[in-house]
């Protein structure tokens, strides 16, 4: 009978220990926000507690290994740089999180991510538009992507050059990546002339957005 007292005290304790570690919930919404190759993890707070820290494990996809992600173990803020883990950009990734508190050490389960492919799912910022009017009068144009894109992907991409003439016209031009410049040639004097870039992976079936409007004046 003590034996069976004594079974039934142990059973109830461990109900406890195990109803203490389960009211930690989980981190919600964690997802990778990915622009240019930079691969940022980020999540939703389970609670309003402000004494909640997390840790962060990553994971190729098959791969049946989990792994400590340094920088971000038991941090407090609610995002973490996967930039440099993730930076094969034809991988597939997981990354997951777990919430710990600090008063009382009990843990949350593991709120894991979707999949991730840097490739397929980071999105591409506008490249930076450069002009010069010449005597012709002619339009020198200059483009300058982002740099890790160009690293990455330089051979798979290409800039698509609008033109926007006084009337409201559009005129469309191709330029090559890392070509030095794009000089538009047969325009009038004294007419402004707006310009607008854009990146464009063919591979990827992607386009950035258009960079900012540009004008100048024509001499």
């Amino acid at each position: 009978m003590t034996s069976l007292l004594l079974g039934a005290a142990l059973l109830g304790n461990l109900g406890i220990c195990v109803t203490a570690q389960a009211i930690l919930p989980r981190p919600t919404q964690v997802r990778f926000d990915s622009v240019d190759y930079k691969n940022i993890l980020n999540w939703t707070p389970p609670t309003t507690n402000s004494s909640l820290q997390y840790n962060v494990q990553w994971k190729i996809y098959g791969e049946p290994e989990w792994i400590d992600v340094p920088d971000c173990q038991r941090i407090r803020k609610h995002h973490c740089d996967l930039s440099e883990v993730t930076s094969e950009p034809r991988e597939w990734y997981y990354a997951r999180v777990g919430a710990v508190s600090v008063a009382t050490s009990s843990k949350s389960a593991w709120a894991l991510s979707p999949r991730f492919s840097p490739r397929w799912d980071t999105k591409i910022s506008p490249p930076l538009l450069r002009l010069n009017v010449t005597e012709q009068p002619a339009i020198v144009v200059r483009v300058k992507p982002p740099r890790e894109l160009v690293r990455k992907l330089h051979s798979n991409l290409y800039y698509k050059i609008y033109l926007i003439h006084p009337s409201g016209e559009e005129e469309v031009f191709d330029m090559k990546c890392c070509s030095h410049k794009l000089t538009l040639k047969g325009l009038n004097h004294r007419e402004e002339y707006c310009l607008q870039a854009q990146i464009v992976l063919p591979l990827q079936g992607k386009n950035s957005a258009r960079s900012s409007l540009k004008c100048v004046t024509t001499l």
